[in-house]
């Protein structure tokens, strides 16, 4: 349980402050699954947007206006999880080689951080496609979440990983972690090679609320696909999602990503599962479907 422990000394229970620390999250549904799941419990919760450049702050002065505000920690999101990783200790020798974080706790002791990108792919991926190997993966995307979800596919089956990314540095970076991390896994920064791709990944936010887009122009994108995941869930239906379900693929939606990590993070945050996952489930998709925030 976290520092900000929700049982207080007097066995009276506390206030539990969260937030989330990013620049395009007025949409952001993460307020709504952090209540409706301390609701479950009977929890007193608070969650606020934090976005910098409206306050303006750096991520650094936005994480210490939530440390030194009280709050149990925040989640943190496009573009500071690499960013926030610098600040956080990890228990966990495997999610450090991750390099990005978006569930930190503050503690007495400093700052721990954890990464549910990473837990909640595994998740959906095993949900929608259970025990079926990944393959080859043409990865967009080389940022936090793609980060994430690329070490995320090493446990998957993924046979190899191709990565694109506009920032060559951050991409190379990338693909030198994961040959580290697996040595045996065929990883290149291009897809300059003819090659057959089992699965498309879209870690980038194209497609989200304020950007829009495809992540790769349609014409590249790649035939005879078995399946295909798109990390923004804000709309869920994004032309990438549109384009690829048209084709007869597997689609994972990026609220499925949205919903485990979340669920993840209340688990860490407040030391208590869910309760009810269907139901959160449930609510939670009508809300993203509809427009409605929390």
């Amino acid at each position: 349980m976290p520092a900000n422990a929700i049982i207080g000394g007097t066995g009276l229970m506390r206030t539990v402050k969260l937030g989330l620390i990013g620049d395009n999250i007025r949409s952001s549904s993460a307020p709504a699954l952090h209540q409706i799941a301390a609701a479950q419990h009977g929890i007193d919760l608070s969650y606020e947007l934090i976005i910098p450049a409206e306050r303006q702050l750096d991520f650094d002065s936005a994480l210490n206006f939530a440390r030194d505000g009280g709050f149990t920690g925040v989640n943190v999101t496009l573009p500071y999880k690499e960013r926030a990783f610098g600040y956080v200790d990890i228990d966990d020798a495997a999610l450090r080689q991750l390099g990005s974080v978006n569930t930190i706790c503050f503690g007495p002791n400093g700052l721990t951080g954890a990464n549910t990108d990473f837990t909640g792919f595994l998740k959906c991926y095993r949900a929608a496609r259970g025990n079926q190997k990944a393959g080859r993966v043409l990865l967009i995307g080389a940022g936090g979440v793609g980060r994430s979800i690329g070490f995320a596919l090493t446990q998957l089956g993924a046979s190899a990983l191709h990565v694109i990314d506009k920032d060559q540095q951050k991409t190379a970076n990338f693909v030198k972690a994961i040959s580290q991390f697996v040595p045996d896994l065929a990883v290149v920064a291009d897809m300059t090679r003819p090659t057959r791709f089992d699965a498309l990944v879209n870690c980038s936010p194209a497609g989200m609320d304020g950007y829009g887009g495809l992540p790769l122009p349609e014409t590249m994108i790649p035939a005879d696909l078995d399946w295909a995941f798109d990390a923004v869930y804000q709309p869920v239906e994004t032309p990438f999602k549109q384009t690829i379900e048209a084709r007869g693929v597997q689609f994972i939606s990026g609220f499925e990503l949205f919903f485990h990590q979340g669920v993840d993070a209340f688990s860490i945050f407040t030391g208590f599962d869910v309760k009810d996952e269907v139901a959160l489930r449930d609510v939670l998709f009508k809300r993203v479907c509809t427009g409605a925030l929390s």
